[in-house]
């Protein structure tokens, strides 16, 4: 009921085909370029002029022929000679994003889209935001739906970076949110477990026709002539779905109803089980994202996502200057961002800040300062970042002000320029992970279109003998590494709340095949929980190369080389040697046995490891 037609063949029936083509591929000494893919698949067509194998049909073959006829035992570690596009991995995670709903947005920012079928600032033609409308932006449909499409790929889904989008998360109801949250686990387990329990999620949507897309097709809102607010019409087309969610949330938590698999609500306890459950499921969370605003985070928010199981926050600064924040209408000052980053830090998350160059009141100078401020004061200093130039919008208010003509812009050449400038600009401890929004060009008014600049930035950085530092561009990627070629680099950075040390494993190139982030609180500084008291934490482990499975070894790969072991009893050395009792980690759910196997006992909310005098 569910397959997608491209993956559906009866491998038995193209056996002859199959296994010759299958035996080409995996025992050539190396993975094929795309060039000799394509003609490898010409000379092995499907019969009768039915096109070619797609690489769902040859990952599927090969769990079918594996140990027949000459054809290589199926190993996870030689998958990456069937994947077309492995970059998709590379990173160590397999990641897997999920939108929530439509829903009212405290925000009211002049450059923000204001597509109503959407959560706000998302275009319903973006890729990601396709994939959950398709999936009535149900948890499951579209944790399941991505999954499954790895799987499909040939890519592994042991380890999963869930990065939950739309919206500014702290606004949704807190019952709404454990419900999500709790959902994508059930579809990870489920899917790990073989289940697949799509039908009954979609009979229940059927039962409730929630969010028909007949309701939002005809209403648009136009930027030139705002006769009301996103909130207004979002509160409008759904204010019945709405009403009838808490109401329905109400009965069952009176008992006078049972639940459905899509009704918004669930308890604390029952998301604790999942997470339990999720320690040593096949599938598992090593990594939750979740996205926000800077005037709302607060103590208790903070508090509230971790317990969800929340290691790392994308946070929308935008601007570090006041004055372009109000003329934007972003409804916060900079110093909520320092109020924001400051607790996030007291609970060990990673901070991946957003960033908007072009914004209506600045200019490509003043970005440069305000770029250049993100990270020469303390008190910001993501460690990782988006930036996303300004671009116009149709229903966004901005196009008033370029009506006007009191926005414009920036020409090609002067966004090249500004962002050269601001990679060159970039520490070697923050990641760079997106240029350019994924914005289709046809909903771009004006603007830059160019979805490749990264490209043409480092381009133009080479081209000057220069390069990005920026952990991204330094990834170790596909790249065969041994102990020999690697070393340990220590360096360290003040924050608002004490001092970070960013111990990397790096080549001679400084290419980095791992890292971690250590947090040193200041001596005297409260704690946020009392359990961090003491403490210095470890905020992320990461091990770059392919992801690999479970108990998956691949020689050569920075994954097999024990480096995150290394890491971590490094930075229980410089704790200990800082005069601190104990290293907390803000692990996550799918992590807590990994970090049990290396002497953390479960606290509350962290894992701490008590360090000997």
């Amino acid at each position: 009921m569910f397959k997608n037609p491209k993956y559906e063949l009866d491998v038995e029936e193209h056996r002859d085909q199959l296994i010759p083509l299958l035996k080409v591929i995996l025992e050539s000494p190396k993975r094929l370029s795309s060039r000799e893919h394509q003609q490898l698949m010409r000379r092995y067509p499907k019969p009768a002029g039915e096109g070619f194998y797609s690489l769902a049909n040859l990952v599927d073959a090969w769990r079918v022929f594996a140990g027949q006829e000459g054809v290589p035992a199926y190993d996870e570690g030689l998958l990456h000679k069937l994947r077309r596009k492995p970059v998709r991995t590379l990173s160590g995670v397999t990641p897997v994003t999920v939108l929530t709903k439509p829903f009212p947005c405290p925000g009211t920012c002049v450059f923000c889209p204001n597509d109503v079928r959407m959560p706000k600032s998302y275009l319903a033609d973006e890729p990601g935001a396709q994939r959950a409308e398709k999936n009535a932006f149900d948890p499951y449909l579209q944790t399941y739906m991505r999954l499954q499409t790895y799987h499909n790929l040939g890519h592994s889904t042991d380890k999963i970076e869930i990065i939950v989008l739309g919206g500014t998360w702290s606004f949704y109801p807190e019952t709404y949110q454990i419900w999500f949250v709790k959902r994508i686990f059930d579809a990870m387990h489920d899917f790990g477990k073989g289940i697949d329990g799509r039908a009954e999620v979609l009979t229940a949507l059927r039962q409730r026709s929630m969010f028909s897309g007949e309701q939002v097709s005809n209403v648009v809102i136009q930027g030139l002539a705002m006769t009301a607010s996103y909130n207004q019409v979002v509160g409008n087309i759904y204010a019945d779905e709405m009403y009838r969610s808490r109401g329905l949330v109400d009965e069952i938590i009176s008992g006078q109803r049972e639940r459905s698999a899509v009704d918004e609500y669930a308890t604390w306890e029952e998301l604790e089980r999942a997470q339990r459950e999720n320690e040593t499921a096949p599938c598992r969370s090593v990594g939750l994202v979740i996205e926000t605003r800077p005037d709302h985070i607060s103590a208790d928010e903070v508090i509230r996502i971790r317990r969800l199981g929340c290691t790392k926050v994308q946070i929308g600064f935008q601007s570090l200057d006041d004055r372009v924040l109000e003329m934007n209408k972003r409804g916060h000052d900079v110093a909520a961002t320092r109020r924001a980053v400051e607790l996030l830090r007291k609970a060990g998350f990673k901070i991946h800040a957003h960033w908007m160059p072009n914004l209506y009141g600045s200019s490509p100078d003043a970005d440069r300062a305000d770029f250049q401020k993100m990270f020469d004061d303390e008190d910001f200093r993501p460690d990782e970042l988006k930036i996303y130039p300004c671009s116009l919008i149709e229903s966004a208010e901005l196009m008033q002000r370029y009506q006007t003509g009191d926005w414009r812009p920036y020409s090609h050449d002067a966004l090249l320029e500004l962002l050269v400038d601001c990679f060159e600009m970039t520490p070697e401890y923050c990641r760079l992970t997106r240029v350019i929004r994924d914005i289709p060009g046809t909903d771009i008014v004006d603007g830059n279109k160019v979805t490749n600049f990264r490209q043409l930035v480092e381009r133009e950085l080479a081209r000057r003998g220069g390069k990005s530092n920026d952990i991204r561009a330094r990834e170790i990627g596909r790249d065969l590494v041994t102990d020999g070629d690697l070393r340990l680099d220590v360096s360290e950075y003040r924050s608002g709340i004490g001092d970070e040390i960013f111990l990397q494993y790096i080549t001679e190139e400084r290419k980095i095949a791992a890292f971690l982030r250590l947090s040193l609180p200041a001596a005297g500084g409260a704690p946020l929980l009392e359990e961090l008291s003491g403490c210095a934490m470890i905020r992320e482990v990461h091990v770059y190369g392919l992801s690999l499975g479970f108990g998956t070894a691949m020689t050569g790969r920075a994954q097999h080389l024990g480096l995150g072991s290394r890491l971590i009893e490094k930075a229980a050395e410089i704790a200990a040697e800082r005069a601190y009792a104990r290293l907390a980690v803000i692990s996550a759910i799918g992590t807590r046995d990994y970090y049990r196997a290396r002497g953390f006992q479960d606290g509350e909310l962290y894992q701490i490891r008590d360090l000997a005098t």
